[in-house]
């Protein structure tokens, strides 16, 4: 059955999710001028807005009824999570992101360097209102580990022979754990400290499907879709996954120019690198990585009473899924 992004994830929360936004807009006013024109660009620019989206459906999924307090929290993440897109763009020298032009390209990289610095900020001045000194420790611990997630992948930029461990090390940091923030989060705002750990679980493992699943569409997908240029990871001399069991399934000539391609970045091999991934196996593996986690990521939400926010969940990591298929 084809799963519909509104009625079967959205629909428990939909009036949540609209009341969120008027949050987020009233959470980026700034006294500067140029600091409300920048963070507006990057948070209109956001996607499907999942993160908030599964925070709701946590939040519901607990018992939670009066979803106020969780609507700021939702909120909250967003602009961590729009934050972290701005110094991304930064650093991998962006120029598009869904196919609009970023706030780096558009104004510069200082500019949008601070702004993100604001949004991060802003996010834990709001953060503070929720009076939840417990929910504030995990906000900040995880926010650190994003951070160094990030650092890990750019020690890892350019290194073929970068494991698969230390791939889901920097992919736990850098897209993981902030659904694990979004869910256990609202577990812990809903005083249920006994899903917290199921919704986490959860979270990370579709975290994971999530990133590998990205991965994989940047060898099978076009740039429409992608919303931005295939072969962007590997002109950075980013080892994922792919890469990675492609270097595994490999020897000779081809396993040279996977590794030659890491090593120095650039696109000039990117047929052959696409080709050679095509034909490796490596993407097959990838997506039955990208399979074990989504089952594990549901099978972490069973700990939790059935309802129909539980089911929206489970539908999410599904969807997250058949990009693929």
């Amino acid at each position: 059955m084809a799963i519909d992004f509104k009625q079967d994830i959205l629909a428990p929360v939909a009036q949540d999710f609209a009341a969120m936004d008027t949050f987020i807009n009233e959470g980026i006013t700034s006294k500067v001028a140029l600091v409300m024109a920048v963070s507006k660009h990057v948070v209109e620019a956001g996607g499907k807005r999942m993160r908030p989206i599964m925070c709701l459906l946590a939040a519901k999924a607990c018992g939670v009824t009066d979803l106020e307090a969780h609507r700021r929290l939702a909120a909250i993440i967003e602009m961590l999570h729009t934050a972290t897109l701005v110094h991304d763009d930064v650093v991998d020298e962006s120029g598009l992101r869904r196919g609009r032009p970023t706030a780096n390209a558009t104004w510069n990289n200082p500019t949008a360097v601070l702004v993100g610095d604001f949004l991060i900020s802003r996010a834990f001045d709001l953060l503070v209102d929720l009076d939840d000194l417990k929910l504030l420790k995990n906000f900040s611990t995880g926010t650190c580990e994003i951070a160094e997630g990030e650092v890990l992948q750019l020690q890892s930029q350019h290194q073929p022979d970068t494991s698969e461990q230390t791939y889901l090390a920097i992919i736990h940091g850098k897209t993981s754990r902030l659904f694990e923030m979004a869910t256990e989060g609202a577990a812990i705002l809903a005083k249920k400290p006994e899903f917290a750990l199921p919704l986490k679980k959860f979270a990370g493992h579709f975290g994971n499907a999530f990133q590998i699943i990205d991965d994989i569409l940047d060898y099978t997908s076009d740039a429409e879709t992608l919303g931005k240029n295939i072969g962007d990871d590997l002109m950075e001399g980013k080892p994922t996954l792919p890469l990675i069991a492609a270097l595994k399934n490999t020897q000779g000539d081809e396993h040279d120019i996977i590794r030659k391609s890491i090593a120095t970045g650039g696109t000039e091999h990117l047929e052959q690198v696409i080709a050679i991934v095509q034909q490796s196996g490596a993407l097959d593996y990838c997506r039955k990585r990208a399979t074990e986690e989504t089952e594990a990521a549901i099978a972490a939400l069973l700990e939790l009473p059935e309802s129909e926010s539980r089911q929206a969940l489970m539908n999410l990591a599904h969807l997250a899924l058949h990009r693929i298929q």
